[in-house]
């Protein structure tokens, strides 16, 4: 499909940021954005990049009442050579169609989706920050606009792409967070939605990380639905722990999000020869292992925090220091890893970088 661009007249575009150090997180986005319209008797159409502005929707909007929402995040990086990349983009329109699976929505066209992706970064181009540790952020969304009273799947939905340059998620930056483990509260369970990245499963989850933050805590780390037990993620990242020299991290078992980030560390620390382990982990097991010290490291992988140390676990009112509440040797290296490889200041050994200019 043909895609039709409509540029914002250059005496109505936005002021770009004067300070890149102070960019923030989600709160600045770009001129433009790419929208596309889906009906189940015709598919995808009217693929367009116009100005970014409000979408009007009918107050019967099945998104609204009844959560066909579905969303991705990933980021182009401005390289030293002046290059805009992006990192692994297919492998989250994959995850963005296996989301539109698992909530009965329509799956979007990927090579349509990823070129109207591309045309709107380089459309906005000089909105890609260049100041070391900043990025565009992209988010395409995808919401059910037919207007129907009835829970059923709908018939009408809305694909848009918009962006904006960020800095650092937490305001930690690489410092070590603090993370609270909730065992009342519960994100997801086995069978649920929680494999898929859709609005409602950040809605369960506002009321524990609420809570945390007015105790001082950065984030949530969850337990399974059913026991309590078993450590699955924080709220915004999946989580790994070093356990002697051993590297765990939980399985894909249906209830927590098919990280980018964490299949990338997962890839990397296997070829450096450690030993890595998706396996049930349980929290009495971290807690006995940062007791007794063979708990070395712990920190979580998401596309915005890219590596977030972890420097402290609070559960059942007892707080246990990690790595002396430090960043460790392995958190700072995969981050530093990574960072190289999006920033092509090095080789791209796995071919998951993509210079779109």
């Amino acid at each position: 499909m043909d895609i039709k661009i409509t540029q914002v007249e250059s005496g109505k575009l936005k002021p770009k940021p004067a300070d890149e150090s102070n960019l923030g997180f989600g709160d600045i986005l770009t001129d433009h954005m790419f929208t596309m319209k889906y009906e189940k008797s015709k598919g995808w159409f009217n693929p367009r990049i116009g100005p970014y502005e409000n979408i009007s929707i009918d107050p019967a909007a099945m998104a609204i009442h009844y959560g066909q929402e579905i969303f991705e995040g990933l980021k182009a990086y401005r390289a030293k050579d002046g290059g805009i990349y992006l990192f692994r983009p297919k492998d989250n329109f994959e995850r963005f169609n296996r989301s539109a699976i698992r909530v009965c929505m329509a799956e979007v066209d990927i090579d349509t989706a990823m070129k109207g992706m591309k045309e709107l970064i380089l459309l906005d181009r000089d909105w890609v920050p260049r100041s070391p540790g900043t990025s565009l952020y992209i988010r395409p969304t995808m919401i059910a606009t037919e207007p129907h009273l009835g829970v059923r799947p709908a018939n009408e939905y809305l694909f848009f792409i918009i962006i904006g340059p960020v800095g650092a998620y937490y305001k930690e930056g690489l410092n070590p967070v603090k993370i609270y483990v909730e065992d009342f509260y519960v994100r997801a369970a086995q069978g649920g939605t929680g494999e898929a990245k859709t609005a409602g499963n950040y809605a369960a989850s506002l009321l524990a990380a609420e809570k945390a933050k007015e105790k001082g805590f950065t984030q949530v780390l969850w337990l399974d639905a059913r026991e309590r037990k078993y450590v699955e993620e924080v709220g915004t990242m999946n989580m790994f722990f070093v356990i002697g020299n051993e590297v765990i991290t939980a399985p894909l078992s249906g209830s927590i999000l098919s990280g980018i980030t964490r299949d990338s560390v997962m890839k990397i620390v296997k070829d450096w020869g450690i030993k890595v382990s998706e396996r049930p982990v349980s929290i009495d097991e971290v807690i006995k292992a940062a007791e007794d010290g063979s708990l070395k490291e712990a920190f979580g992988t998401g596309t915005a925090a890219v590596i977030s140390p972890v420097g402290q676990i609070t559960y059942m009112g007892e707080d246990h220091i990690i790595s002396e509440g430090k960043m460790g040797d392995l958190s700072q290296r995969l981050y530093n890893e990574i960072i190289s490889i999006q920033y092509q200041e090095k080789a791209d050994p796995y071919g998951w970088t993509e210079r779109i200019d």
